[in-house]
């Protein structure tokens, strides 16, 4: 095969594919193991593009289903893979007369028995009726695998060993046997359901596999189903409930991925469409390795809530042990040492249920109503085993989900609810009604979208009242998350049909509060629906609505910079003190801790998170725990706590994934929390997906927060082009939403930085002077000190050095004064720069070795290789043709250096992690400001700068993203 066939390492499998290089280095044989789907070929092709790159000869072998029923017919695939190799690779001078390009090479160095055997083989002879013999193609085949790795490395790929014929395994067992150490081999294998009565049995090993042999290669994690997706151009936002329902496998992925993409259906309710189409036929594939029976008893293990082998086995399956063996060997499922049965993919039990028929699902669930020993899960089953409605049953039900709810199952509560409504007979119209009803409120809760919207479907289709439909629509409305765009229809049939009820309308106010905000971006009319949603909730006495309502207005006020905002949030938070709300998500208390972070007192606003975590652990609920470590991460990253953001950002995005939430808060979350402590490589992947998750929902602020935070990465990094250009995607969307308070997101210091570095100095000092009055007038402090490092970096494009470094070296002390240690070390870090254009060698050293300090001390990581990547400088020359070089930025200068060591264009922009063309328009202003015409010339200018030639400098800002 040819390089081009094969794929760069496949996303997640970095670990695997260096482990399989490893193991070949080392025994030259490994055997790549794991479930159909799972990546094993992807993974293997990486390796033969490495081997291809180091000029290797690549023999992929890839076996059919029928080959193990055709005798020899992997080992005619094998001769004819490596003829057509030495056949490609060969000398045409060393073609002997009449032959052709050495497609004879190797079969013409055989004995004449060997030649006859292959050629049976091949089929290019008659077989006798006493067969090949096996002895002389025994040796045939391992001398022409000598013969190849004799010439050069080799490597042979066999995909699919597990589907090979009995005769083709032991020829290719012999001949490895003799194989040299030139010739290193990968057998990809899917394990199969062989055991006691299965009909077929796999062929034995190629060799005898120690356990440093195999290489399993694992399900992927969610966060890498998510860039998967990312990488396949599909929707992210879905990124948890795809990987559960794939069970990380990334054939599954890729085709849940596909139908939401080709479908075009909102997230709030695209869960069953993940489980049709091009899935569903892969899952049915996976099933089929296991024999009709098997299936059997898996049907019973997915219809019930928690299966295990005795629970099955009770219930009327007596081979229930072996079966579930069977199904573990074929990846369809995990088992315990109690015997607790788990799915490996959430695709497979929901396609076992789909397939049956009425009767069979019923069967099932009557046979485990016997057996189960939990009265919640008894009354499930005997509702699910009958068609028939039955109000006694219905009320049982409903009863079992008032349990479940107690027992803080509320996924199973609202499950319960809605088949309560369902079981209730037609007769009772208005028992129906209101269980559907609370069937949608208790979905709401559990965040479930799909049965929301299955409990609302069915209201509305009935005579329901305009305050049902109300309740119903709003639940729908709460199970969409971040994605509010494409409800604007649910919205005005909600309000329509809360005209003349108060309480009702002082909902439906409030949720429009949050729709104008999130999906509209518009925080004016966000602000007078959360007033309006205010007085009409405190005209009636509900205090929690009207409590929420003034946190949603006291957001606005100081989006909008009103000093009113303070005040709002304070008679929200009395209210609450009141009326407890029933979670922290949207309530006045986790609003104050977020002012204290805008505000940058951050030890009030860790103090207080801190104390409601065990409360939020014990009793909140997943979107609360969310809520508050992602805060907690934001907050840690702003104080220079690089450990405990990370930590904080990592549970908020594995509770997201795992809830089948929207992940672009906590990617953002994570992206603040890599860039403080982590790396920026990573910071920028994960602020790359949630702008992308963020669009994709239509959420407007953590679209900018996203976008500002790769802004950010870029700027450090020194890709300041695309740095310049993700800013000011920002600063529009954050001036198309009227946002006026600049602590909210610090944008406008880094963009004015990022025009500083790309020449548009005035441009900055204008951006500047526009933010300065409304963060004094607000009384944003550290949001001055941030303008204050910006503005000493125009000072030092200007040429003013000595009023930037006097202005950086009092600003890097009042941010360590203000406890943000990292925005201090930052500026110590710009200190240095501008202290060594001024000549003064020990002052810039001493300004790096300042701010190594401080990044040690918070854990750093990739701001300490800012402190100590970037190259001091010494004593600068006057001039540098007719333009002194003091004239250069600090990104100009390092290409500059570069290019004059004799970096290409291409070398320069890998190395500074820019594009082509951003370093060409660079250099372009580079001739012009030191007068010079060439390379050469550039490089005649730069030699009085001390290692200008010779210096190995590392990218301006320290590492970046891969």
């Amino acid at each position: 095969m040819t390089s081009a066939v094969y794929r760069s390492a496949p996303v997640g499998r970095a670990e695997v594919i260096e482990r399989l290089e490893r193991v070949l280095q080392t025994r030259g044989r490994a055997l790549l193991t794991g479930s159909a789907g799972v990546g094993k070929t992807e993974a293997a092709m990486a390796i033969a593009a490495r081997s291809e790159s180091r000029g290797e000869t690549v023999l992929w072998l890839a076996t059919l289903p029928t080959d193990r029923d055709i005798p020899g017919a992997t080992a005619a695939a094998l001769v004819a893979t490596a003829r057509a190799s030495a056949a490609a690779h060969a000398d045409p001078e060393s073609v002997p007369p009449g032959g052709t390009h050495g497609v004879h090479d190797i079969l013409d160095g055989l004995p004449g028995p060997q030649r006859a055997a292959v050629a049976m083989l091949c089929r290019e002879a008659p077989i006798p009726e006493d067969g090949w013999d096996p002895i002389a193609l025994r040796l045939a085949l391992a001398q022409i695998l000598r013969t190849l790795a004799a010439r050069e490395p080799v490597l042979l790929l066999v995909d699919g060993a597990q589907r090979m014929d009995a005769d083709s395994a032991d020829l290719l067992r012999f001949a490895l046997h003799l194989a040299p150490p030139t010739l290193r081999v990968i057998a990809i294998e899917t394990p199969e359901a062989h055991g006691p009565g299965t009909d077929t049995a796999g062929p034995e090993p190629l060799w005898v596999p120690s356990e440093a042999d195999v290489v399993f290669v694992p399900p992927l994690h969610a966060d890498d189903i998510a860039e998967l997706l990312i990488h396949h151009r599909l929707p992210s936002r879905m990124a948890g409930r795809i990987h559960k329902t794939s069970g990380g496998n990334p054939r599954l992925a890729l085709a849940v991925g596909r139908s939401l993409a080709d479908a075009r259906t909102p997230v709030h309710h695209a869960e069953s469409l993940s489980l049709s189409g091009r899935a569903r036929d892969l899952a049915r594939q996976l099933l089929g390795a296991v024999r009709p029976a098997v299936r059997d008893t898996l049907l019973l293990a997915a219809l019930a809530l928690r299966p295990t082998a005795s629970l099955i086995r009770r219930a009327g399956r007596p081979t229930a042990e072996a079966d579930l063996a069977a199904a573990e060997r074929a990846g369809l499922i995990s088992l315990t040492e109690d015997g607790t049965v788990a799915f490996t993919a959430g695709l497979l039990p929901s396609t076992l249920v789909h397939d049956a028929c009425w009767t069979e699902r019923s069967e099932g669930h009557a046979a485990l109503a016997r057996v189960v020993d939990d009265p919640v899960e008894e009354v499930r089953h005997r509702a699910l085993a009958t068609d028939i409605p039955d109000e006694r049953l219905a009320a049982e039900v409903a009863a079992a989900a008032d349990t479940a709810r107690q027992r803080g199952n509320n996924a199973l509560a609202a499950e319960l609810a809605l088949l309560a409504a369902e079981s209730t007979p037609g007769r009772h119209g208005a028992q129906r009604i209101a269980r559907l009803v609370d069937a949608a409120e208790e979905a709401a809760r559990a965040a479930r979208a799909d049965l929301a919207m299955r409990a609302a479907t069915d209201l509305l289709a009935r005579d329901a009242s305009p305050a049902d439909r109300v309740r119903a629509r709003l639940a729908v409305l709460d199970t969409a998350g971040q994605g509010l765009t494409g409800l604007d229809e649910i919205y005005v049939h909600a309000m329509e049909d809360s005209e003349g009820d108060t309480a009702l309308r002082a909902a439906v106010q409030l949720r429009l509060a949050v729709k104008y905000v999130l999906a509209d971006g518009d925080p004016v009319r966000s602000r007078a629906a959360a007033i309006e949603s205010a007085a009409l909730a405190a005209s009636v006495g509900d205090r929690m609505t009207a409590a929420t309502a003034l946190t949603v207005q006291a957001r606005m006020e100081r989006v909008l910079g009103s000093p009113d905002a303070e005040r709002v949030l304070q008679e929200a938070r009395a209210l609450e003190m009141v009326e407890r709300p029933l979670g922290i998500r949207n309530a006045a208390q986790i609003l104050t801790i977020r002012h204290a972070l805008f505000d940058d007192r951050l030890t009030d606003a860790r103090d207080q998170l801190n104390a409601l975590l065990p409360l939020v652990e014990r009793r909140g609920s997943v979107e609360d725990a969310i809520e508050l470590f992602r805060t907690l991460a934001e907050v840690e990253a702003r104080h220079g706590q690089c450990a405990a953001a990370l930590s904080h950002a990592g549970r908020s995005l594995a509770l997201t994934l795992e809830a089948g939430l929207s992940p672009g808060p906590a990617w953002y979350a994570l992206a603040l929390a890599e860039t403080a402590g982590g790396s920026f490589a990573r910071a920028a992947s994960y602020a790359r997906r949630s702008a992308q998750a963020s669009e994709e929902e239509g959420d407007h602020i953590f679209l900018s927060r996203s976008l500002y935070a790769l802004g950010r990465v870029q700027l450090v990094t020194g890709d300041v082009a695309n740095a310049l250009e993700t800013l000011r995607r920002v600063q529009s969307g954050e001036r198309a939403q009227a946002t006026v308070d600049p602590s909210m997101l610090r944008w406008h210091e880094e963009l004015a930085e990022a025009l500083v570095a790309n020449d548009a100095s005035e441009e900055a000092a204008s951006l500047l002077a526009d933010v300065r009055p409304v963060a004094e007038r607000l009384g944003r402090t550290t949001v001055l000190l941030g303008c204050d490092r910006a503005y000493a970096l125009y000072l030092a494009a200007s040429g003013k050095l000595d009023a930037a470094a006097e202005l950086l070296n009092a600003t890097a002390e009042h941010f360590m004064t203000a406890g943000l240690p990292l925005e201090g070390g930052r500026a110590l870090v710009a200190l240095a720069r501008v202290e060594r254009r001024r000549r003064r060698r020990s002052a810039a050293q001493t300004a790096l070795h300042r701010a190594a300090e401080i990044f040690e001390r918070a854990g750093a990581a990739p701001w300490l290789g800012l402190a100590t990547e970037t190259p001091a400088g010494g004593p600068e020359p006057a001039q540098a043709g007719r333009g002194a070089l003091s004239a250069l930025t600090e990104a100009e200068l390092r290409l500059a250096q570069m290019v004059g060591q004799g970096a290409s264009n291409q070398e320069a922009a890998a190395r500074l992690y820019l594009s082509v063309k951003t370093v060409e328009a660079r250099l372009t202003r580079i001739y012009q400001k030191l007068d010079v015409r060439s390379r050469a010339q550039l490089a005649t200018a730069l030699g009085g700068w001390p290692g200008g030639r010779t210096a190995a400098l590392a990218p301006e800002a320290g590492p970046a993203p891969a």
